[in-house]
Parts: structure tokens; C-alpha cells; sequence
């Protein structure tokens, strides 16, 4: 490049010089040069270096990465615990690029991998044990949110691990800095980017029979809140065929607490303390109690957890709220119907859509494992890809809808993800909470009557 850079600079010297030698013996009276008629000066009087010109592209990386590390294992055999095997599959050019990185790293620095699953029954009392007996069953293990903070973190059985979490390419750093904390640190992680996802399916097939407004108007319109919501609901719930009863009906579930809970940016505990009247705490409770006493939702026929969803596949029931791992069933056992996608409504607290999870896990590094940097720069390294797609979960969005107002519906739903702490406690009564609210009793009773064994069933477990 530089050679072919100064053989065309000469050539243009050549040719100015020339252009500078014919115009002087021109016949016109105002030289070529601007007036100057001396022929001693050269034609181009500023020459850059070639040299100089040429500036190398500086392909600038991730400034998060952490530096190359130079380590060996000695052989050691590295083992990840989950209650499902995390092998790396090679489906995709993502985990491709994942397992040649593994070999790589294996080679490089001297370890090979295990992958144990145990089965969920028994998870929890197998690797608690394990841990509290100091001989923790892998050096990378998988725990609930729910038993492990306060509980272990407390303990010092678990190592923080905001450190080695800063490859934003490589973790998720939302699970890290705000989902999996205790006092200020974080104790989980995970690679995985795709957060759970719950919204609200929707038979749009229905939809079109009844002649309703499209819900995806409300959303359009940034207007899908509670009010358009049990509006929806009660404009579905109808007599079609003129027999006195309601054949049709706007939405399948009953109780809502948790989604309320999410949809208001609300909880029902905050740390240490219960948060039943905390503002946006009763407004959710509001709203379950008006799902209820407006009977809002379609009746129960005594069925168990799984009606509201065997209602909705009847294709007779609009709504039905739900989270995304369903979908794929919903869209088998109904393939006459269009099934679309959107957030759960926002509350009156709430600036954006969410999505909820109250059985949080993630990925953790027992204390009595040494060199924690070490395995989570293996982790990172692994996982530092440039992947193939645009968005988290986009393969399972794009394969399971093919509207694309409902993948932007469940994009927006995956990144406003809270996780609701309530089950961390054993004793603390959620279902005849939660019962009461939707039988009809006044919020401000039940708030009353669940303030203190909420209170003390949080104590158990932070010791106060």
C-alpha cells in the first residue's frame, strides 16, 4: 500500500511539473501558477509523507473483558451443578463459537469439565447440605434465589462475585448488580441474557368474532393498563348465542397477585420488613380485589392450577396470562386459532411493561472453592461471543410468532424483568393471603389482619 502510495504521489509530481512547464510558455497573459511566472519554484510546494498518511484501523475491544489470564489447573475437573445437564450444546453457530471457546480454554489452561444434574425433587436438600457441611457437591452450583438470600449469603458460604462480572458481552449484568444481591453484593450469575418472560395471550381470532378493538391499539396507543385491561375482559365476557348464560369470556385466571405485584413495580416485602402498605403495594391488592368483586374473570368449574390455561385452549376465553416457556404448547393445541402477545397492563405506579419471577436462580461459587477468578474467567471467555442474533431469545420469538407486533410485545415484556422476594420465607402465609383478597374481604382487612405474621415469618429467617 505505501509502495503503490508513492509511485502515484511521483506520478502527480511529474504531471504538475509538466502542467507548470507547458504553462509557462503559454501565450495567455496570467500565468497558470496564479502570477507567479518564476519557473524555479516547484509546482507543488506542500508534499505529504506517504508514511505519515497512513493510519492503521485500531480495532478498539471490549474495555469490560478482563485481560488475558495465564493459569493451569494442574488437570483439575471443573464441575457445574444444575438440576438440568448444562452441556454445551452445538445447535447453533452461538453455542458453536461457546464449545470451540471451552476446548480452547481446557487446552490452554490445563482442566476438563463436568456437567451434573440432579434431579429437582431433591435439589435443594442435596446441594444446601452439601454446602453447609463445607464440602460443597461442585465448584459452580446453581441455587434459588429463595433459600440462598439471605440464608447462605449470611452464613459467608457463598463468594461475591461483582468483580469478575463486568464482560457485559459475556453475563447478564442485571442478574448480578440487581437481582441476586444481598447487602449491597451480588452472589449470582449467568450468561444467559434472556430473562423469563410473562404477558398476556390473547385469541385473536376470538377478538376479530367479537368485533373488539384490537388489543394491540392499547398498546400502540400506550394505553394497556388495569383499566383497559378489565375493560377488555368485560367486554369479551358475553352471551353469543342468547340463552341467558355467558358463553364467551375475557380472561381465564383468577388469581393475579404476583403479575399485579410486577405490572405496579410493587412487592409484597422489601428486605427485612413486610411492604403491604407501601402505595404501589395497594394498588395491586386493589386490583385483585376489583378482578374479584367485579368478577372480571371466568368462574372456576374446580379445576386445579392448571384451568385457567385449559380454559383458554377451549378458544372461547380471550385472555389468558401466562409465561413465554407456554407458548409453544398453546400454539400445538390450538393451531386453528391466531394466538397473539402482549405485556402485562401497566399499573397506575408504572412506567414501563414487566415481567415477573418470584422462583429466581441463577449461578454461584461456593466459598470453600479457591480461586473464584479464575473459574469466572473461564465462564466469561467461554461466553465472550459475537453472537449471530440482534436480541435475547430472538430464535424462540421469531419461531413461535410470526406477527411482528408480538415479538416487539415480548421484547418489551423480557427487559423489565423484577423478581418478587416472598417465597425467601417458609412460614409466611402468601396463599391464604391471597385468598382472602379474592373472596371479597376489604384490602384494608387483610392488609391489617397479614401485617404481622408476614412480618414474623421474615424474621425467621433474618434472625431479628
Amino acid at each position: 500500500m505505501r509502495m503503490k502510495k508513492s509511485m502515484l504521489l511521483t506520478i502527480c509530481l511529474v504531471f504538475m511539473l509538466v502542467l507548470a512547464a507547458c504553462s509557462s510558455n503559454s501565450t495567455t497573459n496570467t500565468p497558470a501558477n496564479g502570477g507567479n511566472t518564476s519557473t524555479n519554484e516547484p509546482a507543488v510546494t506542500e508534499s505529504a509523507d506517504p508514511v505519515e498518511e497512513e493510519e492503521e484501523e485500531v480495532v478498539e475491544g471490549n474495555p469490560n473483558a478482563t485481560p488475558e489470564m495465564d493459569f493451569d489447573l494442574g488437570g483439575r475437573t471443573i464441575k457445574v451443578v444444575s438440576w438440568w445437564d448444562m452441556t454445551i450444546p452445538e445447535d447453533n453457530p452461538d453455542n458453536i463459537q461457546r464449545k470451540a471457546n471451552l476446548d480452547a480454554l481446557m487446552e490452554k489452561h490445563n482442566f476438563n469439565i463436568e456437567y451434573i444434574a440432579i434431579d429437582y425433587g431433591e435439589y435443594q436438600t442435596k446441594v444446601v447440605a452439601s454446602l453447609m457441611a463445607g464440602e460443597p457437591i461442585g465448584d459452580i452450583v446453581r441455587l434459588g434465589k429463595t433459600y440462598t438470600v439471605p440464608t447462605l449469603v449470611k452464613q459467608d458460604l457463598l463468594w461475591p462475585l461483582d468483580d469478575y462480572v463486568k464482560n457485559d458481552n459475556a453475563f447478564n449484568q442485571k442478574v448480578t448488580k440487581e437481582l441476586y444481591t444481598y447487602e449491597g453484593k451480588g452472589y449470582g450469575f449467568t450468561d444467559d441474557k434472556a430473562n423469563h418472560t410473562t404477558g398476556v395471550f390473547y385469541n385473536r381470532t376470538l377478538m376479530n368474532q367479537l368485533g373488539l378493538k384490537p388489543l394491540q391499539e392499547y398498546v400502540n396507543e400506550d394505553n394497556w393498563n388495569w383499566e383497559s385491561f378489565i375493560q377488555v375482559a368485560k367486554e369479551a365476557n358475553k352471551d353469543t348465542n342468547n340463552d341467558g348464560k355467558l358463553d364467551t369470556w375475557g380472561l381465564a385466571n383468577r388469581g393475579l397477585l404476583e403479575q399485579a405485584l410486577y405490572s405496579n413495580n410493587a412487592a409484597l416485602t422489601l428486605g427485612n420488613n413486610q411492604n403491604l402498605e407501601d402505595p404501589k403495594t395497594l394498588e395491586a391488592l386493589n386490583f385483585v380485589s376489583r378482578l374479584a368483586t367485579e368478577q372480571v374473570s371466568r368462574p372456576t368449574e374446580g379445576g386445579d392450577w392448571t384451568e385457567p390455561s385449559q380454559f383458554f385452549r377451549q378458544g372461547n376465553t380471550l385472555m389468558y396470562v401466562g409465561a413465554m416457556y407456554e407458548v409453544s404448547g398453546i400454539k400445538t393445541d390450538m393451531a386453528d386459532y391466531d394466538i397473539g402477545f402482549v405485556p402485562l397492563p401497566k399499573g397506575p405506579s408504572a412506567t414501563e411493561y414487566h415481567s415477573g419471577e418470584a422462583l429466581f436462580q441463577a449461578l454461584t461459587i461456593p466459598k470453600t472453592v479457591e480461586n473464584p477468578e479464575q473459574l469466572m474467567y473461564i465462564w466469561e471467555k467461554i461466553n465472550d461471543i459475537e453472537s449471530m442474533y440482534d436480541y435475547p431469545s430472538q430464535a424462540s420469538f421469531e419461531s413461535n410468532f410470526d406477527n411482528e407486533d408480538d415479538i416487539n410485545n415480548a421484547i418489551q415484556a423480557q427487559a423489565g424483568l423484577l423478581v418478587l422476594d416472598h417465597n425467601t420465607f417458609p412460614s409466611l402465609p402468601y396463599w391464604d393471603f391471597e385468598a382472602e383478597l379474592t373472596s371479597g374481604t376489604s384490602v384494608s382487612t387483610v392488609v391489617e389482619s397479614y401485617k404481622a405474621p408476614f412480618q414474623a415469618a421474615i424474621d425467621e429467617i433474618y434472625g431479628q
